[in-house]
């Protein structure tokens, strides 16, 4: 397998969790991909390493409780990136495109109280089993069934087994995914503007500027950009302002090569620092692309 990556050890790390899913699943594994920012070609050592699996069907609880048990023991090899994985495990009439229906794993629906462990979200799209960077085990997530994922597996995934990513998933619908983005990004707004969400972490202050900069880029052009494009971008196209605020947030990320799990990306911030931030989601929600829909 591979290479896929400019890092071999990560390479070796894939290669495990795919040969581990195989094992696992057998005949209902359809396909792996290394998506997000390795297949957008901005993946570094500051990454996580965002995968999906396509299964045939659900896995069920003795399914999950086996890939539970194989991601345990990936978790616990020497490479870093072990630690650093981050994706789902999509069935795949439902990782095809985007539906209303089936919104719970079968013989398990959800309490309307239930709330997303990953995103806090009420259930809206079916939960896949997710691992979080840094997670030895899954959990029910709607993390990754977005159009954002969909858009960049298919358009830019990297095969790690199975067949090309556009044989199965749909092509997104742009403005579909602006519509997405556009939720999205009012919901974390709000909360950042409301105090519901604390900027109290150089890793979140930076992944706040970065995540608007990327969706504001996204509403322009209708696609998913890698962060270097999208700091391109919103550093001549937005008020300039922000060009110095955005582009810190890219370069700091090398002040923590191992990305937010780092200690150095959890200092404290300047209370300024918190205080521009919060400025510009201001900004960003008041732009026509957001706050008007157009």
């Amino acid at each position: 397998m591979g290479p896929f990556t400019p890092f071999p050890d990560l390479d070796a790390v894939l290669a495990a969790l795919v040969d581990g899913a195989r094992s696992v699943l057998g005949p209902r594994f359809a396909a792996a991909y290394l998506q997000g920012s390795f297949a957008l070609g901005d993946g570094d050592a500051c990454s996580d390493a965002d995968f999906i699996i396509v299964t045939e069907g659900d896995t069920g609880a003795a399914g999950e409780s086996a890939l539970n048990a194989m991601h345990t023991a990936l978790h616990g090899r020497p490479e870093t990136w072990a630690q650093h994985l981050e994706g789902s495990y999509a069935p795949a009439a439902i990782f095809r495109g985007m539906a209303g229906t089936p919104i719970d794993p079968p013989g398990v629906p959800r309490d309307p109280a239930w709330r997303d462990p990953q995103t806090g979200q009420p259930p809206r799209v079916y939960p896949f089993l997710f691992l979080n960077n840094g997670d030895r085990t899954l959990i029910r997530s709607q993390h990754d069934n977005t159009l954002v994922v969909r858009q960049v597996t298919r358009e830019h995934g990297i095969t790690l087994a199975g067949p090309p990513p556009a044989a199965l998933i749909d092509e997104v619908d742009p403005e579909a995914l602006r519509a997405e983005m556009r939720d999205i990004a009012t919901s974390f707004g709000g909360e950042i503007l409301s105090g519901a969400e604390t900027i109290d972490a150089l890793w979140l202050q930076g992944f706040t500027v970065l995540f608007f900069a990327r969706v504001l880029h996204a509403l322009e052009t209708g696609r998913v950009a890698s962060k270097p494009a999208a700091v391109r971008w919103a550093s001549h196209a937005l008020a300039p302002r922000w060009r110095g605020l955005i582009e810190d947030a890219w370069t700091q990320r090398a002040r923590y090569p191992r990305g937010r799990g780092a200690p150095a990306a959890h200092r404290a911030l300047a209370p300024e620092r918190v205080a521009e931030t919060i400025a510009f989601v201001r900004y960003a929600l008041g732009l026509p692309a957001l706050a008007g829909g157009a």
